[in-house]
Parts: structure tokens; C-alpha cells; sequence
């Protein structure tokens, strides 16, 4: 935060700085020595100054979409430098507009969220009333990953801040030009009393795991997700994990083909495949194969021409991801891959063109691991039935899509499967809508943010009772005897 921009809370923070001690307070911090200590000053703030007014939680809302506002170009331009390419588009479709309109849901709704509420309560206590009080949890800590790291930094700082707590955050080293920008533009327009941003490799992203966070929310694989879990377990840290797995789709009979094709390769190329909810399998009819590989081809050529030189379409974050890609390649029959474009793939550019797999094996490397990429098996059924007993008897995916036309076939997958999210005749956008709480389950996942769900993911939502002066409960006192009996005898019927 700026200093014209100083609240009066902020300022009032300054001046407890003896009380707290004489560490020096940093936004940005490089080490595991400076890490710790500007967690423990953020923490004994969050003691002594909850942040419990409105006024001061709108502030920094208003600072950080300020700060996206004024900065939007530098930011594409650092996540386009560490892919070694990506759209500017493809950033403010994905990245931007999620952040500012989740920041605008919150302004709009956040005053609202954190009032007191009553809830019901049983006849039998009467007059005495039930109340639930939002309060901050403390220190959040977030980490994040390197395939959107603007969103995904963005989306839980805003429930974090509306939830009136302090924040540090842990930036990928996969994305580093990227997290340099960030953390940059944070310690200009934050007070490090709010935020503090963490860079550095993998012994510092173990030792952040560590620190006892009043909460600590993780996005990125699911081999990593355990590891984090296993870190905040002796604090007792409660975590969210936003991990991935395998989104399967489900064309179903009858399905508009050409619209489900439309919406599975624009989830699979956006990003070039590097999307945690991007479609990674289809199941589909033999019939239908090939018409959907040559509506792929199709769509292809419609929406990136030319992809070796098309400046919309995404490159491969790093030279590590490329090769993993290229081993799942590696590992298939030239007969199961179906090129959709007449590119090959450029290891010394990182472009991976997409291509559709066809049948591969069920413990297949490309039917056992999240791919991350641009590549789509299809995976054939004969009853619907086959296709919902295919999703599961896998681990639950982060985001199930249903294409089709009959509500009953929609249903019936609807109503027998579990999934982070589902989506019907779309894919991706259910991340977007901040009414929706965006989660995972099982190997996916655990827990929920966006919106109010992110509110009270970081809160604790304190319940309190309150007793009327005039009560009945010195009835119920020993020593026991026929009054009590006849009320005991009333309430447990």
C-alpha cells in the first residue's frame, strides 16, 4: 500500500511496532530466516489488531484491483516471458477478468457477509437466540502455482482480504519473472503488514508449508497436495487443496456434436492444455469417433490457423514439462495419434501442437496421469451406464463435463457421480462464476473458495448463544426430582 493510501488501521499498526518487537517488516522476502520472522510479526498483528470493520477490508480490495488496473500489460508481458510465449489475450480472458470481477463480487457482497447473524434455535431454549459471527482467522498463506499465476494468487487474496485477514503468499519458482512483477507491485501497493510475498525454490515453498498458518490454501498437483497436508499436519494447519486429476467429458448419445467439439478444444487448447480443469479425456460412442476427430481438425483450422506462427496460441511452460509431454507421446503407436494440425511439435520453442488419441489403453501413462497438456484421449462406451461406471471407479476428478440433449441422460449422470465441479454443454467456465463455490473431492481436493464460500472458508464463522435475562433453565438444577423427569420426558420426544 502506498502511504497516501494509509488507513487509520494501517497506521495504528505502525505505531504498536515496539510492542510487536524490532523485527524489520518486509513484503518481500527471499529467505527462510526473514520468512519466519515476517510470519510471526504478521501474526502477532492479527493478535493484537483483528481487522474487523469493513471500511479497511474495502480498502484493500480497492488497492489490489487498483493495482491490476494500472499494471495489466506488465503483468501479461512477465506471464507471457516465463512460457516463452502466451497470448495477452489468453491472460486477460483467463487471468484478468476473473480477478476483477471476483474482486467487484466481493465489494458488492462482502459488508454483507461479515455482519452477525441469528440463526434459528430450538423452541425448547427459548427465549434465549442463536447468533453466528464471521471472524478473521489471522494469517492466511497462500501457494501458488505456475500455470495461472495471476488468478490463481488473485482469487484467494480477494477471500482472504474480504475475510479482514493478513496474507503471505508463496510464488512458484516455475514462473519466476512472472513472480518478481508480483511481488513487486504488492510491496507498492500493500503495506507489509497486510501482505508479504515469498520467493524462492523448493526448500522455500517446504519451509512456508511448515509455518503454522491460521489457514494455508494450496494449488497444484495432487503428489504435492499430500506433501503440503503432511507439513501443516503437526500445527494442526487446516488446509485447502486445489489439486487436479483427470476431468473426463461425456458425449452423450445424441449430443450436438459439432457444439461439444467446440467446447472440449477450446478447454484443451486454451493454455495449451496447461489447465488443472481443462478436459483430459472424452468418452464417447464408437460411432461418433471419427466425426469428432474431423470436427477437431476442423475447429483447428477455424480458431488457429497456422498454429506455428498464430499468436494466440499458448507455448509449454518449460523445457521439464515439454519432455514429460512428449514421453506421453513417445509411449503411443503412430496409429492412435491423430495429428488435428500440420504442425509438429518444436522442442526448442516448446510449441505442442494438439492431438487426439485414439483408444488408448485404460492403465495407459496417458489414461493414469493428469496430463496438463494438449492432448485428448477418447475413450469409447456402449451404455451410459458403462460411462458413468468408467468415471467411477476412478479417483473423483476436479471438474466432470456432460454434453447432450436429453435431461434424462444429463440426470442420470448428474445423480451418480461426484465431482469437484460439473458442468452440462460447457467446460471451464464453472471457475468463473463467483456464486459457486470451486473445489475439489478426494484425490482432487478438499475444501472450497470463490465468493461467499471463500468468505467462509477464511473465517471462522464463531457461533455464539446468547441467554435471556429471564430464562428457565435454574428449573433443570439438582437436585433432581418429579418437575425435572416431566421436562426431560418432554424435550426427548
Amino acid at each position: 500500500m502506498t502511504d497516501n493510501n494509509q488507513t487509520t488501521d494501517d497506521q495504528a499498526y505502525k505505531s504498536n511496532d515496539k510492542s510487536l518487537g524490532n523485527n524489520k517488516s518486509l513484503s518481500i522476502v527471499t529467505t527462510i530466516d526473514e520468512m519466519q520472522a515476517q510470519f510471526s510479526r504478521l501474526q502477532a498483528l492479527s493478535r493484537a489488531q483483528p481487522i474487523n470493520n469493513w471500511s479497511t477490508r474495502e480498502t484493500q480490495l480497492d488497492n489490489l484491483e487498483t493495482m491490476l488496473s494500472d499494471n495489466q500489460q506488465s503483468l501479461a508481458q512477465a506471464i507471457s516471458a516465463d512460457f516463452g510465449y502466451r497470448s495477452e489475450s489468453e491472460t486477460q480472458f483467463a487471468e484478468l477478468v476473473p480477478s476483477f470481477t471476483g474482486i467487484s463480487h466481493a465489494k458488492k457482497y462482502g459488508k454483507k457477509w461479515m455482519k452477525t447473524r441469528r440463526v434459528s434455535i430450538s423452541a425448547l431454549y427459548m427465549p434465549a437466540h442463536n447468533e453466528i459471527q464471521p471472524q478473521p482467522l489471522g494469517v492466511v498463506g497462500i501457494m501458488v502455482p505456475w500455470n495461472y499465476p495471476l488468478f490463481l494468487a488473485v482469487g484467494p487474496i480477494i477471500d482472504a482480504l474480504t475475510a479482514g485477514n493478513r496474507i503471505m503468499i508463496k510464488m512458484s519458482e516455475s514462473a519466476p519473472q512472472f513472480a518478481q512483477v508480483f511481488a513487486d507491485l504488492i510491496a507498492h501497493y500493500f503495506s507489509p503488514d497486510m501482505i508479504c510475498v515469498v520467493l524462492g525454490e523448493v526448500d522455500i515453498a517446504e519451509a512456508f508449508s511448515k509455518l503454522p498458518f491460521d489457514h494455508l490454501l494450496y494449488t497444484g498437483s495432487t503428489a504435492v497436495g499430500k506433501k503440503i497436508m503432511a507439513a501443516a499436519a503437526p500445527n494442526l494447519t487446516p488446509v485447502t487443496l486445489e489439486l487436479g486429476g483427470k476431468s473426463p467429458v461425456i458425449v452423450l448419445d445424441g449430443a450436438n456434436l459439432e457444439s461439444a467439439v467446440n467446447r472440449v478444444m477450446m478447454g484443451k487448447t486454451l493454455n495449451a492444455g496447461q489447465t488443472c480443469i481443462a478436459p483430459d479425456y472424452v468418452l464417447i460412442q464408437r460411432k461418433d469417433h471419427e466425426a469428432f476427430i474431423n470436427l477437431a481438425k476442423e475447429w483447428m483450422q477455424k480458431h488457429y490457423p497456422n498454429i506455428s506462427e498464430n499468436p494466440d496460441y499458448s507455448r509449454i511452460i518449460n523445457g521439464a514439462q515439454f519432455k514429460r509431454i512428449k514421453g506421453y507421446l513417445d509411449g503411443l503407436s503412430d496409429e492412435n495419434i491423430h495429428k488435428v494440425t500440420d504442425a509438429d511439435y518444436d522442442i526448442e520453442t516448446r510449441l505442442m501442437p494438439p492431438v487426439i488419441i485414439s483408444e488408448p489403453a485404460a492403465d495407459s501413462d496417458v489414461m493414469q496421469n493428469e496430463l496438463f497438456a494438449p492432448i485428448l484421449p477418447l475413450m469409447h462406451y456402449d451404455t451410459l451406464d458403462d460411462a458413468i461406471d468408467f468415471v467411477n471407479a476412478r479417483p473423483r476428478p476436479l471438474a466432470l463435463y456432460v454434453f447432450g440433449e436429453r435431461n434424462s441422460d444429463i440426470e442420470k449422470v448428474r445423480d451418480n457421480t461426484v465431482s469437484g465441479g460439473l458442468a452440462i454443454n460447457e467446460v471451464i467456465l464453472h471457475v468463473a462464476q463467483h456464486d459457486l463455490p470451486f473445489g475439489g473431492v478426494g484425490h482432487s481436493g478438499t475444501g472450497a473458495y470463490h465468493g461467499k464460500a471463500g468468505f467462509e472458508r477464511l473465517s471462522h464463522m464463531k457461533p455464539v448463544f446468547v441467554q435471556n435475562k429471564l430464562n428457565g433453565m435454574n428449573l433443570l438444577l439438582p437436585p433432581y426430582g418429579g418437575f425435572f423427569n416431566k421436562a426431560m420426558a418432554f424435550m426427548m420426544k
